[in-house]
């Protein structure tokens, strides 16, 4: 593997190419807005001492200063260790969210939060600083499969808060408006909305549902830090970003050097595994459908789970194929099981009844189901319900709740139920699935009746009672989100 990163490598950095369905709007990309990642720049005010400079003029500064893509950033570090920024990242983590091998809490942490600050500042600027080895704990998925969590300790969750501040000041204005997954501003539904507009609005026919196997774990470290050498030259940034990296994972007890992969639940994992999707992947695709395609094509990325619609069969073939063997260069894979090619889209219908092969399949994204659907009018629409085997796992996490529950007062449990059912409506409650949101409140209040009945003194509730009980703690569902379409044009 050489250790230099060439400008002229097109599989990295693509060639711009005449092309007329450059010139296109793309609506898939577009429900973000253009301006979002940009920011307002702020004017430099001359004789100001950094401790005296608003911190969002100090990254307004990095902003400016990244415009320039010819040149390397060389001076971020000092940044990190402003005590504003630090003090901004403190208050940003989560005040309940587990301790790691330190077993310090935001709250014990912040007692003396001053003198903390002044003293990790002081580490940071002199090269004291030391990254501890994450926590791992394994939390169960819906499938059954645990996906393992790494917990930093207080100070290095902190410290990566504000390298990504920093560094998200830098990269806004080069990731592509086709990545949505953590980014400032934009969200989940953003890019399902992107889906849901570039499969009605564009001639797309093909989708290929794309999972890349085991991303975070398989990430490769050499290849990483030489993305990042290719836009920042600042040595301690680089430093720093290793020995996170580096710093290993203790597990039951034993610890285990990392030599690939970054561990999830860290502050900087999103943004490392972004940096290196964007070389590895968005500049590639972004290249390839302007040079290579025969189509309209669409992406919609959220970290490592993507969406890519085509117009043409061959070119959704020929993109599967060379995806592949360009993952394969940067040691990636794809999920073999997860990753599809299937024909979905305005005539998919009429395709697949012609060839006797039934309705058209489904594709899973972000937790919803894509279903190809038509209006009363008969026009092609995209239907999206709550994934089946999301409701299942969430609805067997509630069982073992309630049971937890057991003899708490109603009043108690019908707060907590009530948030949950909140909850859940505000991220699955889009036009067109509320029958999946009605179905989450039946199974709730089924096992809620389930579990008084239980408890010795309602062994004989009624259900007319419990009916009564529900209308006071169980809301009824009502969508949160409007039409994918209606939200472009509000925000374009």
């Amino acid at each position: 593997m050489t250790h230099e990163l060439r400008k002229s490598d097109s599989s990295i950095v693509p060639r711009k190419h005449p092309n007329n369905r450059a010139e296109q709007s793309n609506l898939a990309e577009d429900v973000e807005g253009r301006e979002l990642t940009k920011g307002n720049t702020i004017k430099q005010s001359r004789g100001w001492t950094q401790s005296q400079v608003p911190l969002s003029q100090l990254l307004g500064r990095v902003r400016l200063a990244a415009e320039r893509k010819d040149e390397k950033l060389n001076a971020l570090w000092h940044h990190v260790y402003n005590r504003d920024c630090l003090r901004t990242a403190y208050r940003g983590l989560k005040r309940n969210s587990a301790s790691g091998i330190d077993e310090m809490t935001w709250s014990e942490y912040g007692k003396n939060l001053e003198s903390n600050l002044e003293d990790l500042s002081i580490r940071l600027r002199n090269g004291g600083f030391r990254a501890q080895p994450v926590k791992r704990v394994n939390i169960p998925k819906p499938d059954g499969r645990l996906r393992p969590i790494g917990i930093p300790v207080l100070e290095d969750k902190l410290v990566q808060k504000a390298t990504v501040a920093v560094l998200n000041a830098v990269y806004e204005g080069e990731f592509k408006n086709f990545s949505y997954g953590f980014r400032p501003g934009r969200r989940q539904h953003d890019a399902l909305d992107a889906v849901a507009v570039g499969i009605e609005k564009r001639k797309i026919n093909w989708i290929v549902d794309a999972d890349i196997q085991g991303f975070f774990d398989a990430l490769d470290h050499d290849w990483l830090i030489r993305f990042i050498e290719h836009r920042i030259s600042d040595k301690r940034v680089i430093r720093h970003i290793i020995k996170w990296l580096k710093a290993g994972v203790l597990e039951e007890g034993e610890l285990k050097t990392s030599y690939k992969g970054t561990p999830q639940g860290g502050s900087i994992s999103p943004l490392l595994a972004n940096i290196y999707l964007h070389y590895v992947l968005d500049l590639w695709v972004d290249s390839w459908r302007t040079r290579i395609a025969k189509g309209e094509v669409i992406i919609v990325r959220y970290a490592d789970d993507f969406i890519v619609g085509f117009q043409y069969y061959k070119d959704a073939v020929r993109f599967k194929e060379e995806l592949k063997r360009r993952l394969s260069k940067f040691n990636l894979s794809l999920h073999p099981q997860k990753t599809r090619l299937l024909n979905f889209g305005r005539f998919a219908s009429r395709d697949r009844k012609e060839q006797g092969k039934g309705r058209p399949e489904t594709f899973d994204f972000l937790g919803f189901t894509h279903i190809c659907a038509t209006t009363k009018a008969g026009r092609f629409k995209l239907k999206r319900r709550t994934m089946s085997q999301k409701l299942k796992g969430k609805i067997a996490g509630l069982k073992q709740e309630l049971q937890n529950r057991l003899n708490k007062r109603i009043s108690e449990v019908g707060k907590w139920l009530r948030s949950v059912l909140l909850g859940h409506y505000r991220y699955y409650g889009v036009p067109g699935n509320e029958s999946s949101l009605y179905a989450f409140r039946e199974s709730v209040l089924h096992w809620w009746y389930n579990t008084l009945k239980r408890r010795g003194q309602n062994r004989k509730l009624r259900w007319d009672k419990m009916i009564r009980i529900a209308r006071d703690w169980l809301p009824y569902p009502k969508s949160y989100h409007p039409y994918p379409s209606e939200r472009l044009i509000v925000r374009t």
